[in-house]
């Protein structure tokens, strides 16, 4: 079974890979790609909202139901993008309004046609596992991966939660990792395989940076557990010769300066009586 660290090395070997041919595809093809995407996904989504609400009917006719698809309703693998989650209008508002936000802030940050690459990645992904699992999904898992990337990239911009509470969104992302283990672990096989395909694309992104973020961690934790016997000893008062025991190191330890030794030479209790003597060459 492979493990953890080998499946990071992996994702960054890939990602690194990836990103490399990605971005030759872009020099050949970026012009093709859709601006502001996001605008318009949210823009038909608010459409979307308001019809659902007068025909609830059409939320079946528009999500992901492979059965239904292989019966000859292909455009339910590009409507089920456009079905907004079904709450009230304030909580709607805010939900668009975040993914605008998202959306529009990684296309800046990576250009249009990165951001066009890794939304549909989500997208193909969430289709196959739909597919594999058999069962109707819509893209709420596609959306988190959004959420992800942007964490990932502004850990540290806050978001009111209720207008109120200023949150960090790298300690949301956290929350949503939990809840995509939660899925892993209790739902069914369906919703299993849309939370992995939500994570396919941002490991394939961000693999590399994920990888020598846990080394660099691993080597800050391993050069402070190197030094931190030096600085310890630095500032300690007692010290025994022999041993070079601190009273940082045992609280209880009684130190002694011995008086046959020539010089300020100290001692621990098990050491006093149980060392050699120093003594100064004489010339």
């Amino acid at each position: 079974m492979i493990s953890l660290e080998e499946f990071l090395l992996l994702s960054y070997i890939k990602g690194v890979n990836f990103m490399e041919w990605l971005n030759k595809l872009e020099r050949k093809f970026g012009n093709i790609a859709i601006k502001n995407l996001m605008m318009s996904i949210v823009s038909i989504n608010v459409g979307a909202y308001f019809a659902i609400r007068i025909k609830p009917e059409l939320y079946y006719t528009l999500i992901l139901d492979p059965s239904m698809v292989m019966k000859g309703e292909v455009w339910r693998l590009i409507t089920f993008i456009f079905v907004p989650p079904q709450t009230s209008i304030l909580w709607i508002f805010f939900i668009l309004y975040m993914s605008f936000l998202i959306g529009s802030s990684l296309e800046r940050e990576w250009g249009s046609f990165k951001f066009n690459v890794y939304y549909f990645m989500g997208v193909i992904g969430t289709i196959i596992a739909a597919f594999i699992g058999g069962n109707p999904v819509t893209a709420v898992y596609l959306n988190l991966s959004l959420f992800l990337a942007f964490a990932m990239i502004y850990p540290d911009y806050e978001i009111l939660l209720f207008f109120i509470l200023a949150v960090k969104v790298k300690y949301l992302a956290w929350i949503e990792m939990a809840f995509i283990g939660l899925t892993l672990i209790t739902a069914p096989v369906s919703l299993k395989l849309a939370a992995v395909a939500s994570l396919f694309n941002y490991l394939i992104f961000f693999g590399k940076d994920i990888y020598i973020g846990i080394k660099n961690k691993r080597r800050v934790s391993h050069n402070k557990e190197l030094y931190r016997p030096k600085a310890s000893e630095k500032d300690c008062f007692h010290k025994c010769t022999v041993c070079g025991i601190t009273e940082k190191e045992d609280p209880k330890m009684d130190f002694r300066y011995c008086s046959t030794c020539e010089g300020n030479y100290e001692y621990c209790m098990e050491h006093l009586k149980n060392h050699q003597h120093i003594k100064k060459n004489i010339q």
